[in-house]
């Protein structure tokens, strides 16, 4: 029996080749590799790559556009292989994974070099849209599809157009794509062109796109500008919106160009006459003049005097007798006033303007309708330790200082006698009109003060002259008297009735009881003090000096005696 021959490796290679086929094929899996069309059968592609079998891919994966042609026998195309052969022993082929393999090959290339892409917007998903970038499928984040918002993007939708890719991860599939990044840069390029074209000093047309508290920006033709709201006018403007108004067409100065920052500053009043060249000439020092109220603050009042000249009327200079008040209690918003002009500093462009200065000095008309010794009548405004201030004509106050409220007692309990809101009279002892003060006396008005005739007669009488006085009235604080019998007025106190405390008591005098006393002073009015003690006192030491001391052995009163008996020789 004949032996069969054993089969050599060549031999079993090619029946593995025969069963599974080439053992090489499996290189192609997983590969993008080129093919032929054999043959296109309803909406399938034949295309053969080389392998054993051929493969069959759908027409619709070859159209992406309209620049793709219509696939035909004999072409040439590249596809993947994604299996050499499948259950029904035909090549596993995709020409979209192809094409998105091809499409991730060039995209990290250019990601890479940071270079833009070319992609197109085909749908919508949360968060954003996806990007067809010739293939690979990326994510536009909704923040990244233009530099504002944009509440409808099917104007974009499926139109070639450039993009900036942000992130890439291949072997996860995901790439993030930014519309936005490109327009940014790309109005960069143009800011910067435009900017080289631009000059300081340079006037031009632009219009109006947007308006802010602050002031608006204007289109320069491709590039925003600012202007500011102080250089819109030279006048007070409180808001841009007065004006001017989104697309107006505006012509303006460039005041400032930064290069590095591409900020445009833009000037209005620039392009007008400066009101304020030759303004001291216009408006001396002393000048009288109208104006607005313009804005009021807590230091002030702006009242401009003309268009684009405003002055501050400082809250000391706005009333001669409101002191201390917020400026809107004296005067209003639009309000006409009359200003008289302190001050002009045309280099910081300020004017002092002072609006009591416009107004006649109250105390200088209080002088004159109301002379030293006039009666006026008033209301008490205040108590204060050392005085009552009382209301006057002219809307000022006058100050009756505690010890010209009444004779015969103390300040304290002078003050103690009235209260706020009572009215009263008083004389008028002293106007300054330069501190603005106002001395007004209530005991000078009391029964037995010094008349003209009296203040001269108190005059002729001088510190420790001894007179005989009468007691005008009795007092429990001490004597109102007279000097002689149409003389100066003057009071006696407790304390100086007499040396010895019994001796103190006012009811031991009566009404016309003529006494002997000695000036020891006068008051603010000029009014003489007496003083019966001091009297006394003064006799006593001229007896002693006269006739002996009590050294002597002689008494007191044999000293006294004998002074009396001298006195009636």
């Amino acid at each position: 029996m004949a032996t069969a021959p054993n089969p050599t490796r060549d031999d079993f290679a090619a029946m593995l080749d025969e069963q599974f086929g080439n053992a090489d094929d499996g290189g192609f899996e997983g590969r993008v590799v080129k093919g032929t069309v054999t043959a296109i059968e309803n909406d399938k592609a034949v295309i053969d790559v080389g392998l054993k079998s051929e493969g069959r891919v759908p027409l619709k994966e070859f159209v992406r556009g309209e620049g793709d042609s219509e696939l035909k026998v004999g072409d040439e195309v590249e596809v993947y292989v994604d299996r050499v052969e499948n259950s029904d022993g035909e090549a596993m082929l995709s020409r979209d994974r192809a094409r998105r393999e091809a499409a991730w090959d060039k995209l990290e290339s250019e990601f890479g070099e940071e270079k833009r892409v070319e992609g197109r917007i085909f749908g919508r998903v949360k968060g954003g849209f996806t990007v067809d970038l010739d293939g690979a499928v990326a994510f536009l984040p909704g923040s990244q599809v233009d530099i504002r918002p944009v509440r409808d993007v099917t104007p974009l939708m499926d139109m070639p157009q450039p993009f900036q890719i942000l992130k890439m991860d291949r072997r996860r599939g995901n790439i993030v794509v930014s519309r936005r990044a490109v327009l940014e840069e790309t109005r960069a390029e143009q800011r910067s062109e435009l900017i080289d074209q631009l000059a300081e000093n340079q006037v031009i047309e632009g219009v109006v796109k947007n308006i802010t508290d602050y002031g608006a920006f204007v289109d320069l033709g491709g590039i925003d500008g600012l202007l500011h709201v102080t250089d819109m006018s030279y006048k007070r403007v409180n808001h841009p919106s007065e004006v001017i108004a989104i697309g107006d067409t505006v012509k303006v100065q460039i005041i400032r160009i930064n290069a590095e920052t591409q900020r445009i500053s833009l000037g209005m009043k620039q392009l007008e006459s400066d009101p304020w060249d030759g303004v001291a000439a216009k408006y001396p020092v002393g000048a009288k003049l109208s104006g607005t109220v313009t804005n009021i603050t807590e230091y002030g009042a702006f009242v401009e005097i003309e268009a684009g000249i405003e002055g501050l009327v400082h809250v000391s200079e706005m009333s001669w007798t409101k002191k201390n008040v917020h400026p809107g209690k004296i005067v209003s918003t639009s309000q006409e006033v009359d200003v008289i002009v302190l001050e002009v500093d045309s280099e910081k462009r300020r004017i002092s303007l002072g609006l009591k200065q416009a107004m006649g000095n109250p105390w200088e008309e209080f002088a004159d309708k109301h002379p030293v010794g006039s009666v006026v009548d008033g209301e008490v405004k205040n108590a204060t330790e050392f005085g009552l201030f009382i209301g006057l004509d002219g809307d000022v106050d006058g100050m009756v200082h505690m010890s010209d409220i009444a004779w015969g007692i103390s300040g304290e309990d002078a003050l103690a006698l009235h209260r706020k809101g009572e009215e009263v009279q008083a004389v008028v002892l002293d106007v300054d009109t330069d501190k603005e003060r106002i001395s007004l006396g209530m005991k000078q008005l009391e029964k037995g003060a010094p008349s003209a005739e009296g203040a001269s007669a108190a005059g002729a009488l001088k510190r420790g002259d001894v007179v005989t006085v009468t007691v005008l009235e009795v007092r429990d604080g001490g004597l109102e008297v007279q000097a002689g019998d149409d003389g100066a007025t003057g009071f006696v106190k407790r304390s100086d009735l007499g040396r010895d405390r019994d001796e103190q008591r006012p009811d031991r005098f009566q009404t016309g009881q003529k006494i002997d006393a000695m000036v020891t002073g006068f008051d603010r009015s000029k009014k003489p003090n007496f003083s019966i003690k001091a009297h006394q006192i003064s006799e006593e030491k001229e007896a002693v000096a006269k006739f002996g001391s009590s050294d002597s052995g002689a008494s007191l009163g044999d000293i006294l005696g004998a002074a009396l008996k001298k006195n009636e020789e």
